[in-house]
């Protein structure tokens, strides 16, 4: 897995290499040729992700991936540049062929582990076997998270419990006997992580098994009582011998929030200017297909509860509730899928043509970058909802919600989008809100071109 993902950064990094240095030159054909000098750049970020722990990366979520490789590979071009300026070769002629390299080997080395993943990601070879301690409800959330999360390197293989009645299988994990069975079968399987996903067992008892289990398991990850508390940046801490967890809020931090307007204003005016054309063209589109504004605006809730008037292209027919009404009342497996998701998958109030092609590529929400220039909105952030929608959630999670501003994107639309129940938007618009970082909001934009492209879990 570590050469695996080693080539397939030196093929990312050469790549860039090549791509800048290229099209630079189609822009600027006086600059020198490419140096054979540029060839230390692969073998520089390799050296440096390795020094990074990404050589196999063992527990990292994507997030942290992102980070360590953006951080490695910008540490390598800031050396070249101070190189560059001090050398007296050619090469150092080519500043625009060296930026560009820069930027395609951000853009080039996580598209190439994420392919890696996706290729390999099942094979036995791939990833670190995992033995987990406990087969109850929490060993089956751990389980199906592994499973979903490839990238954290880790793969469940076998389960232990002591509760006869969870002797057969966990999330189809076989359960391959009790707690004290844990010695022989990893030396049996040469496993050396074990996750212990037994949140409410006695403290006493927990300690007397870790005594056991640490001359056993070189690594240790043990899952806490804390459902729902941030994870993603959250770091151990000694207190003096007592353990403690330190919970960073990053939102609450006001250069955060400065940082991510700006980032907002930058990339929503450059999409705007680019993206004119193709809403131009839809707008006439819609026009053709059903008499009627192009465009409509919907009342929805902001931050602060304020109410947001979002502006959208429009997909549906003019007479669309009275549509959905009748459509609803007549069919009762709609209603129970409407209650379930607030969505249905064969709307009879799509636009025939435009109407589920603008749906299936996003494109009808391309309208708000208007309100994210107004400061209206956000990027990334909670999608902002109907008042018939917002009325499904409970109090709590809608005070949530409001604390900061809703997104073009965000967490639910690139993890399940229409997929999702409102289970499912709470979980993962609370795990944004708890974990939020200008890191995330890059996974999530980087996920956010891949399902639009593919039209994963739309409609």
């Amino acid at each position: 897995m570590a050469a695996t993902l080693a080539i397939a950064d030196i093929i990312a990094t050469a790549l860039a290499v090549i791509l800048g240095f290229g099209a630079w030159s189609m822009l600027n054909p006086a600059i020198p040729p490419l140096q054979p000098v540029m060839a230390l750049a692969p073998a520089f970020c390799v050296t440096i992700l390795a020094f990074e722990n990404l050589y196999p990366g063992f527990g990292m979520g994507a997030v942290e991936h992102i980070r360590r490789v953006f951080r490695g590979i910008t540490l390598v071009y800031l050396l070249l540049t101070a190189a560059m300026f001090m050398a007296k070769d050619r090469w150092a002629d080519s500043r625009g062929g060296f930026l560009l390299a820069w930027v395609f080997a951000l853009a080039l080395a996580p598209a190439a582990r994420w392919i890696c993943s996706m290729l390999f990601g099942r094979r036995s070879w791939w990833g670190a076997p995992v033995m987990i301690l406990g087969a109850g409800e929490t060993a089956r959330r751990v389980i199906r998270n592994l499973a979903a999360n490839r990238v954290l390197g880790y793969r469940a293989v076998i389960c232990l419990d002591d509760d006869p009645d969870k002797q057969e299988h966990c999330e189809g994990i076989p359960v391959a006997g009790g707690l004290e069975d844990a010695t022989l079968l990893a030396a049996k399987y040469k496993i050396q992580y074990a996750i212990v996903a037994m949140p409410g067992m006695p403290r006493m008892q927990l300690t007397r098994l870790l005594r056991t289990w640490s001359s056993v398991f070189p690594h240790i990850v043990i899952i806490p009582d804390l459902f729902g508390v941030a994870s993603l940046w959250t770091e151990p801490r000694d207190l003096g011998g007592i353990l403690g967890l330190e919970i960073r809020h990053n939102l609450l931090k006001p250069v955060n929030r400065w940082i991510k307007r700006t980032v907002d204003i930058v990339v929503a005016s450059l999409l705007l200017i680019v993206l004119s054309p193709l809403i131009l063209l839809a707008a006439v589109w819609i026009r053709i297909a059903n008499s009627g504004r192009a465009f409509f605006v919907q009342e929805r809730e902001g931050e602060g509860a304020r109410p947001l008037r979002i502006l959208k292209l429009r997909t549906m027919y003019t007479d669309a509730e009275q549509t959905l009404e009748q459509h609803l009342a007549a069919n009762p497996a709609a209603r129970l899928e409407w209650d379930q998701f607030c969505k249905l998958k064969n709307d009879p109030r799509i636009l025939p043509g435009i109407g589920f092609l603008l749906r299936k590529t996003s494109m009808d929400e391309i309208p708000q970058l208007w309100n994210i220039l107004k400061g209206e909105m956000s990027l990334v952030g909670p999608r902002p909802f109907p008042v018939y929608h917002n009325e499904r959630f409970d109090s709590e999670f809608r005070s949530l919600r409001t604390k900061v501003r809703p997104g073009l994107t965000g967490m639910w639309q690139v993890s399940a989008r229409s997929d999702g129940d409102l289970d499912v938007q709470v979980a993962l618009d609370s795990y944004y809100i708890n974990n939020w970082s200008l890191w995330l909001d890059l996974y999530i934009l980087m996920r956010t071109v891949r399902v639009v492209l593919t039209g994963e879990g739309a409609y």
